[in-house]
């Protein structure tokens, strides 16, 4: 049996990447996987939480994500 051709959602770009209702992308900051202890406190806790996706980047992540919009 083989699978009907389409579209596709690029998984990793899905695991990284959330879309908001208004259509905004989110994404985790880097720099907080490893080496933390010889970052202050200060540090890892800005780097705490998702932030928004230049307005450059959005439409090539929109492009790979065709069912989330």
């Amino acid at each position: 049996m083989r699978r009907p051709k389409g579209i596709k959602t690029k998984k990793s770009v899905a695991k990284r990447f959330k879309i908001t209702a208004r259509g905004k992308v989110l994404r985790n900051q880097a720099g907080r996987r490893h080496l933390c202890q010889g970052k202050s406190a200060k540090r890892r806790r800005s780097l705490r939480g998702s932030v928004l996706v230049h307005e450059t980047d959005v439409y090539r992540i929109k492009q790979n994500l065709p069912f989330s919009h």
